[in-house]
């Protein structure tokens, strides 16, 4: 007699594998309805969804039968879903033709135990772009709820997701990996604030879109404050402003309306100035009002003869960074002891989603 036990997959791009301005043409523009439309795939009956700025993540469940009677949903068939789960993301994406030819590179795919472990490391804070950062967790948590008011959910994808959230709330707890997190964001406004006032009034320029740029993004949409944010190139803008908000600009365009700004953050990997006297000294020439420039960037992209206009105030990474490195370093000693929970926690998690299996 054949038994029929569950398939979990996880399929997921994230920053790690994906520079963050391209990240907003993997993500869906509709979670709930996304979801519905992976579970329309044969054999497929359960899809959670969680999507930050960070990561998009699908985690499927289907049915697959083992026994004796031929059947096409065998370790083949589940090639067959992994190809369905492709075509089904790249039709509710923005993916461009270069994208969809390397999506196979882009994507992870993870199956069973893996899934348990990813999903663990994640809930703990250990996998999140800020160790240990709180919205990760809220956001895992927020993401099974939807998943359940929209239908897509069900007896596994519930049963990993309530058990994932409850050990990890243990973990970040135990460890305290969760405790006075700060990320290079909140370093960086905070002395920008300390320095020149910061507020909604004030107008804002950000100029980059890796990873610095990002936690300086979400510190300022978490506090209220609007922003402008500018790249070398158009698209990277745009797609930077689709995940982490801001009014997108081109980097000339910014350049040419400087003095507009109070605070001017530039963290980009430039390995040029790409802010000179020479380039912005028109502009800023009969600017009334002061403007304060943090130079995050590592070579500095900023040059230090901007001092020389009226009214301009310069810092750099280095009043930034020791204060954000013995934050992170903390929490980096603290990972180790994380990952001997997580050991013992997958084989918990592992026997009780195999007891699920049969269902």
């Amino acid at each position: 007699m054949d038994r029929v036990s569950f398939d979990l997959m996880n399929a997921r791009v994230t920053f790690k594998n994906v520079p963050l301005h391209a990240l907003s043409k993997f993500a869906f523009k509709d979670v709930a309805a996304a979801a519905r439309e992976f579970i329309k795939i044969p054999d497929v009956e359960e899809c959670v969804i969680v999507q930050t700025a960070s990561r998009v993540e699908v985690f499927i469940v289907g049915n697959v039968v083992t026994g004796d009677t031929p059947d096409g949903r065998r370790p083949e068939g589940k090639g067959l879903v992994l190809n369905k789960v492709k075509e089904t993301w790249i039709s509710l994406s923005s993916l461009e033709q270069v994208d969809i030819d390397h999506f196979d590179q882009t994507l992870e795919v993870y199956r069973g135990d893996d899934v348990y472990l990813q999903l663990l490391r994640l809930a703990s804070g250990i996998d999140s772009f800020v160790l240990g950062k709180q919205e990760v967790f809220d956001e895992i948590v927020q993401s099974i709820a939807a998943a359940k008011e929209a239908g897509v959910s069900g007896k596994v994808t519930n049963r990993l997701f309530e058990s994932v959230i409850r050990m990890g709330t243990r973990m970040r707890d135990t460890t305290g990996i969760a405790n006075n997190t700060v990320s290079l964001g909140d370093v960086a406004v905070k002395l920008v604030d300390e320095k020149a006032g910061l507020d909604a009034k004030k107008k804002v320029l950000l100029i980059g879109t890796g990873e610095p740029a990002a936690m300086i993004a979400k510190t300022l949409a978490k506090m209220g404050i609007g922003f402008d944010v500018a790249s070398r190139t158009a698209e990277r803008a745009a797609g930077f402003a689709a995940l982490l908000g801001g009014t997108p600009l081109a980097f000339e365009e910014a350049l040419a309306g400087f003095d507009k700004y109070d605070i001017i953050f530039v963290a980009t990997t430039a390995d040029y100035f790409l802010v000179t006297y020479e380039r912005i000294r028109l502009v800023m020439e009969e600017k009334k009002k002061g403007t304060l420039v943090l130079d995050l960037s590592d070579p500095r992209t900023v040059d230090e003869g901007i001092t020389a206009l009226p009214g301009i105030k310069l810092l750099f990474r280095d009043q930034v960074y020791e204060a954000y490195e013995e934050s992170a370093r903390e929490k980096r000693e603290i990972v180790p002891a994380v990952e001997k929970i997580i050991e013992k926690e997958i084989v918990v998690l592992s026997a009780a989603m195999g007891r699920l299996d049969g269902h």
